[in-house]
Formats: structure tokens, C-alpha cells, sequence
């Protein structure tokens, strides 16, 4: 009998070890806190919603700015923008280089999402986070916010202009390198010709690859820069990518506004939903 009550309370202290863990596995960085069941980070960005003010994507009614990439850069840049570096030491050509960071984020970081990766419907990481974990480990684990994060900061980091954008439950990057011919179709920002796509979650998709249900659409962008990570007021006008191909018409512009709506108002029920 002695025995078995021994046994049985090893076993409850292993479970708790696993229990506690796991927690730390799910959220690595130190600071986070929990307010209405939504997480917050240092920064005092919530991790769980990507709308309003304290959003990681700052979404509202009129567009987006995606803050959680500032998290990484100018006075904040950490392990990611250091990694962007080195591969432009490594690769002084400019085609090369941007290949190799597109190969990097999309090589190195497995698709999951975030309730397999945290047990949670949403759950954001910055670019240090998921860098530090590539740095340590070999790879990481994230879902399209978390690549397109990263990516986006490591294409600032190697010297490229680099924007993020906001799409009907996904989001990917834009980077300028109008010189490269392997992209299959051009996209224009704000008027400005020559960005192509970089879509990293898929692990055969080439850089310049663009999936093909985006291309006659407008699409809210913003390109990154060592901006604050204090929200900004009033919030910046959104820019808009759409493909230059001429193989057919952009989207109707009320349409920019539709889905902004549309984004907003999910994200938005999703926090609610978590109260």
C-alpha cells in the first residue's frame, strides 16, 4: 500500500512538471500577463487579437499597422535583425540575398497553427521569439503572421524595403526587388511598381511566387520601418498592393474598405468571445 501511495504521488509530481512546462514552451518570452482572458506582452500589445489599438496587427475600420513587427526593429532590434545581417555579410548579391532570406524563413519554420503551437485560437509572436528559437533549436514552429513577422523583419535587417500585408485570414509579405525576373508577377504599392510576393508557408513555394486568387484584387499593405511601437494617432492611412499584370482590373476601391470591415469585426468578436 505504501508503495502505491509513493507511486501515485511521483506520478502527480511528474504531471504537474509536464503541466508547468508546457506553459513555459507556450510562452517563451518573460512579461507576458493576462487581462480578459487575452494576453499582453511587455510592450503592452496584445497577443491574442489583432484589432484595436493594443492589437499586434492594430486593425481598425480604416486599416491596419502591423506594431508587432516593431517590436524587432530600431531600438528594439534584437536576434532577428541580427540574423538579416548576416545573411547580407554572407550574400553581397542583391538577388542572392533576398533568396536566401526568403529560403531561411521558409526552410527553417514549420507550419503550425496556433492551437496545435499554444493551445490557444490566436496566439501572435514577434520575430526575436521566433528567431530565438531557430538560433537555439535548428527551426521553430508559427502560422502566417509569425513567418511573415519574421520574414519581414529580416529583409529590413539586409538592407531590402519590405511590407506586410493583410489578406481575408492570412497575411504575407511584399518585398522591392524590382530586378527580379524569376517573380511571377509584379505588384505595385501605392502606384510604386516592382514588389513581389514572399509567401513562406508553404515549404515548395519559390520567392516571387504570388497565389493566384489575390491577383486582380487591391490589398491593404504597410511597409515597415523603426517605427515606435506606441500606436500612432490618429493611425496612418493603409496602403494599397494590387498586381500590375494588366491582365485584368484591380477591384473596385470600396472593396479595400469591405475587407478591412470584415477583418476588423472577426478580430474584434474573437476578443469579445475570449471575455
Amino acid at each position: 500500500m505504501k508503495r502505491a501511495w509513493v507511486l501515485l504521488g511521483l506520478i502527480v509530481v511528474l504531471l504537474a512538471a509536464v503541466a508547468t512546462v508546457g506553459y513555459a514552451w507556450a510562452f517563451p518570452s518573460t512579461g507576458f500577463h493576462e487581462i480578459d482572458s487575452n494576453i499582453f506582452d511587455d510592450w503592452k500589445i496584445c497577443r491574442t487579437s489583432a484589432s484595436g489599438e493594443d492589437g499586434y496587427y492594430q486593425i481598425t475600420e480604416t486599416g491596419f499597422r502591423p506594431v508587432i513587427a516593431f517590436e524587432s526593429l530600431g531600438e528594439e532590434a534584437d536576434v532577428a535583425y541580427s540574423l538579416g545581417q548576416q545573411i547580407a555579410n554572407q550574400y553581397p548579391d542583391t538577388l542572392q540575398r533576398a533568396e536566401a532570406v526568403f529560403s531561411f524563413v521558409r526552410d527553417r519554420v514549420q507550419y503550425t497553427s496556433d492551437i496545435d503551437r499554444f493551445g490557444s485560437e490566436e496566439f501572435a509572436q514577434n520575430a526575436d521569439e521566433l528567431a530565438t528559437t531557430i538560433a537555439e533549436d535548428g527551426s521553430g514552429e508559427g502560422d502566417c503572421e509569425d513567418m511573415a513577422v519574421l520574414l519581414a523583419v529580416m529583409y529590413k535587417a539586409a538592407g531590402f524595403r519590405s511590407a506586410i500585408m493583410l489578406l481575408s485570414e492570412h497575411t504575407a509579405v511584399l518585398v522591392y526587388l524590382p530586378e527580379y525576373n524569376e517573380a511571377t508577377v509584379f505588384f505595385e504599392l501605392e502606384g510604386e511598381p516592382g514588389w513581389i510576393w514572399a509567401e513562406a508557408t508553404g515549404r515548395n513555394n519559390p520567392l516571387g511566387w504570388a497565389p493566384e486568387q489575390y491577383l486582380d484584387m487591391e490589398i491593404p499593405a504597410y511597409e515597415i520601418s523603426a517605427e515606435g511601437v506606441a500606436p500612432l494617432t490618429p493611425p496612418p492611412s493603409t496602403e494599397i498592393a494590387f498586381a500590375g499584370t494588366g491582365e485584368g482590373a484591380a477591384s473596385p476601391p470600396y472593396l479595400f474598405s469591405i475587407v478591412i470591415g470584415l477583418l476588423w469585426c472577426l478580430s474584434l468578436l474573437r476578443r469579445i468571445s475570449r471575455r
